[in-house]
């Protein structure tokens, strides 16, 4: 999802030599293991914040090698992601799913004969922290692979350390083209920003017959400037007009000024690819200026805390995802069925793909019939068909999901599924 974080030309991920430079010891952070049907966590020095994907980032990167053999008796599965910080609703749906798809294989036997436990690190919704948690995971845990994350800055600042060391790396939504580009130990179970920039065009410009729209992107946080960039570019080609582009900056509490540039264009629809608690606040601020207009937006909008935040002003607002909890197909119904029975509600999308995942991972190393990580990435390079919950997977030449994608819709303060699309 996500962002593809600035951090790709600083810091983190400027450079894969720099990460390929040996013998740096893995930071020192509290461990504890995830079992089945646990969620324990390795806090480390998380915490909450903004997770700044902006230039002004100067944090250097760990350094890393290649990653010793793996000689766990069980299989050792690493996670990273943001259970706490500002996206902390992300992390815990993902980590849910990795948790569910890893108990169900447990009880079907495990993998190669072994017991499959997670590793879970908290990277407190920042890029730095990310690359903390997975140095240590590969370091100190000595994890077979590595799932996460789902925010595209944070696993920016992970996959280079992940392909130096030679350790498989399934980002569960990270939807920025960049993220894969990294190395070919790098795969993701969604599909990425083109994609999904062409499916939001295309439901202003031919769902909601718009001519004209307007635009407000975050401007510190990638996944929103390069969506609204495809945005952008796909609603012009479909004959549309941004009439206006405005901006804000991840944190921002007061929209108005922006909010009255847009409302003296009158654009037909909105567009905001952004975070969730963002988009609600917006949504607020456009109702209270007398802006009733469709708000359309990529899978970054997708929480509860959006109808929590947003009350009545998020109805009408669009947005594409990885699932809806309204499928027919009968592995999504089971899912569906079995996490409610779980954990007492319904999966979102990124609990899907959190479940997608982590299936992937097994699957790939079941069929390589190994704990030698190059094989693995091997299997993984040549998953295809796979039966998701998401949909049926297939991984591309370039390591990214090609399956569908789910539009839904908020009406009456409550989330309602509108269509499946594909590329």
């Amino acid at each position: 999802m996500r962002e593809m974080g600035l951090w790709w030309r600083t810091g983190f991920g400027c450079s894969l030599l720099a990460m390929s430079v040996a013998g740096c010891k893995a930071p020192d952070a509290t461990s504890n293991s995830v079992s089945s049907g646990t969620a324990a966590t390795s806090t480390g020095n998380a915490s909450s914040g903004n997770d700044a994907t902006g230039a002004a980032q100067t944090t250097s990167a760990p350094k890393i090698g290649a990653a010793r053999p793996y000689e766990g008796k069980d299989i050792l599965l690493g996670e990273y992601g943001s259970m706490t910080g500002t996206t902390a609703t992300y992390g815990k749906s993902t980590h849910n799913g990795v948790m569910m798809a890893v108990d169900e294989a447990n009880a079907a036997g495990g993998v190669l004969g072994k017991k499959i436990r997670v590793q879970l690190e908290d990277d407190g919704s920042k890029p730095e922290q990310a690359a903390t948690a997975v140095t240590k995971l590969i370091n100190s845990d000595n994890v077979l692979t590595v799932i996460g994350e789902v925010a595209s800055s944070r696993s920016l600042a992970a996959a280079p350390i992940c392909q130096a060391a030679g350790v498989p790396m399934m980002s569960p939504a990270s939807t920025n083209p960049k993220v894969t580009q990294v190395g070919d130990y790098i795969f993701r179970a969604c599909y990425i920003d083109p994609v999904q920039g062409r499916i939001i065009a295309h439901l202003g410009s031919q769902d909601l017959k718009a001519k004209n729209a307007a635009i407000l992107r975050d401007i510190k946080n990638a996944y929103s400037v390069g969506l609204a960039d495809e945005i952008s570019k796909e609603f012009t080609k479909n004959g549309g007009q941004i009439v206006a582009d405005q901006s804000f900056q991840e944190g921002d509490k007061d929209f108005r000024a922006q909010l009255t540039t847009i409302k003296s264009k009158n654009p037909q629809v909105v567009f905001v690819p952004a975070y969730y608690n963002e988009v609600a606040l917006i949504a607020r601020q456009m109702r209270s200026l007398g802006m009733q207009q469709p708000i359309l937006g990529g899978d970054g909008v997708e929480s509860p805390k959006l109808i929590e935040i947003g009350g009545p002003a998020v109805n009408n607002t669009m947005f594409t995802t990885h699932f809806s909890s309204e499928s027919t197909d009968p592995l999504a119904r089971k899912f569906v069925q079995g996490y409610k029975q779980r954990y007492g509600v319904i999966p979102d999308g990124l609990t899907a793909v959190g479940y997608d995942a982590a299936r992937l991972t097994i699957d790939a190393i079941k069929r390589a019939g190994s704990t030698d990580r190059a094989k693995i990435r091997q299997a993984m390079a040549t998953t295809k068909n796979f039966p998701g919950v998401s949909g049926k997977i297939t991984l591309n030449a370039d390591r990214n999901a090609v399956k569908p994608m789910a539009v839904m819709k908020v009406e009456n303060g409550k989330y309602v599924f509108v269509k499946t699309m594909n590329e």
